[in-house]
């Protein structure tokens, strides 16, 4: 992504898309010989507003600009989807949907989301397609700083920016300047605009703190008589981001640092697997859980189902389910893991936490809405409380609802965390979910689960 993009996204937002809606739909309407008339017209109309809000929602080109180009097509696809039913549901409603032809507002619905990711894609192939190196464009950097050096990292490992950095500006000595800095120092702040105008520099980024404002308002106005653009560089990626964004409250500008994944739309859609998945699952396995039941209250003494207290979303306490494997119900102050041949387990509490039955319960929480099927493991209380002064981050883990299994569970961390390290390992791979997550993650995690129970590895 290049930040002349933006002009294009907006080139796509206010004209490329209605019209594109409306042109397939005005050619589908002559294809079939059925006449164009008032009722058409109205429903291109509600097609332009409902997409534009639908799509201003969602934010595909979020997406776009980060380069992530499969997710930008799911996106344009769940917003379509989201328009599309939104139409046919007022259609139905109004009774407008007896004046079309069914044949072909259902071709228009199939076909428009796939014209527009061609039509995306050809104008973004089109627009940085370089024809000469002229259209490499220059670029100079203010400041020489660990977020400046990953930037210009990023533009010499991505030649498709077409980006070309001629090196940094900076007042300070030479000996502070970064080692690892690849690009030469051209000189001091006094000299940028004169560089960059007879060296005809096209962009220029400044990485600079918010302490350093007058100099920048300075500099700008130097730069006032060159025609560079100008870009501010904010510093905020020297840190350990989670789900970073730009977003607004109230029109206030504001970049999210560490946010859940599951704002928007995607919060729906994960609720909604939850959900689909967890009542078949249930419908499934209820056969199965009910005689896991009856083993339970009939091998030994106690309850059937096993409660203990966890912390869920945001931190918050919940009580998750799970089937009794052991001869004792610790839920305290003390709780001791479970470890291997350990005498409080019961032969068959063995047999379930080799084989996982005895998380089954778990489901239920899952459709109670207090965890979800993959997510973080919610560890006893007692057990956060110590990590959290251990570990540095550990209760970032709980800015999503708790899993039946993970991402650390899939790569070699379930069961026992009987060492520091072993439980540092987990937490890592549980940040990892949170800055990555998609629902293809999810269900690759679960296909992954269904592998390491039946290797029944590290259950105790």
């Amino acid at each position: 992504m290049t930040v002349n993009d933006i002009p294009l996204i907006s080139f796509f937002q206010r004209v490329l898309d209605p019209l594109l809606i409306m042109g397939l739909l005005y050619l589908l309407t002559l294809a079939s010989g059925s006449p164009f008339n008032g009722y058409m017209l109205v429903l291109m109309i509600l097609a332009i507003f409902i997409s534009s809000t639908v799509f201003t929602h969602i934010d595909p080109y979020r997406t776009w600009r980060s380069g992530r180009m499969l997710a930008y097509a799911r996106d344009i696809l769940i917003g379509w989807t989201i328009t599309a039913l939104i139409l046919a549901f007022l259609g139905s409603a109004t009774g407008l949907a007896y004046h079309f032809e069914t044949e072909v507002v259902m071709a228009w619905f199939i076909l428009t989301p796939f014209v527009l990711l061609a039509a995306h894609l050809a104008a973004r192939k089109f627009s940085l397609r370089p024809d000469g190196d002229s259209e490499v464009r220059s670029v100079v950097i203010i400041g020489a700083n660990d977020a400046s050096l990953k930037f210009a990292a990023t533009v010499a490992r991505n030649p498709n920016l077409f980006m070309n950095v001629r090196g940094f500006f900076d007042d300070r000595t030479d000996d502070r300047w970064p080692e690892t800095m690849r690009e030469p120092m051209l000189g001091r702040m006094n000299d940028i605009a004169t560089y960059v105008r007879e060296q005809h520099i096209k962009m220029i980024f400044i990485s600079q703190p918010i302490s350093a404002q007058p100099r920048i308002r300075k500099l700008l106005d130097d730069l006032a008589d060159t025609t560079a653009s100008v870009y501010f560089l904010p510093d905020i990626y020297i840190f350990d981001l989670m789900q970073a964004r730009f977003d607004n409250v109230g029109g206030m500008p504001v970049i999210a640092i560490r946010e859940s994944p599951f704002t928007g739309y995607n919060s729906m859609i994960k609720r909604g697997s939850d959900i689909l998945l967890g009542l078949l699952i249930q419908i499934l396995l209820l056969p199965l859980m009910l005689l896991i039941a009856l083993a339970v209250k009939l091998s030994s003494k106690g309850p059937v189902i096993f409660r203990q207290r966890r912390y869920g979303l945001y931190g918050e306490e919940i009580v998750v389910y799970k089937f009794r494997t052991m001869t004792v119900d610790e839920d305290g102050d003390q709780v001791v893991q479970a470890t291997r041949n350990d005498l409080r387990v019961t032969r068959l509490g063995a047999f379930l936490r080799r084989s996982s039955l005895d998380e089954l319960p778990q489901f239920f929480n899952v459709l109670q809405g207090s965890m979800s099927i993959v997510g973080p493991r919610p560890h006893a209380v007692v057990h956060n409380e110590q990590y959290r002064k251990l570990i540095k981050g550990y209760m970032l883990r709980h800015k999503v609802k708790p899993g039946i299994t993970g991402w650390a569970q899939v790569n070699g961390l379930r069961g026992e965390t009987e060492t520091l390290d072993k439980m540092e390992a987990r937490i890592h791979f549980d940040l990892d979910y949170l800055r990555n997550w998609s629902l293809w993650l999810d269900l690759w995690i679960i296909i992954r689960t269904v592998k390491v129970v039946l290797a029944r590895d590290n259950a105790h």
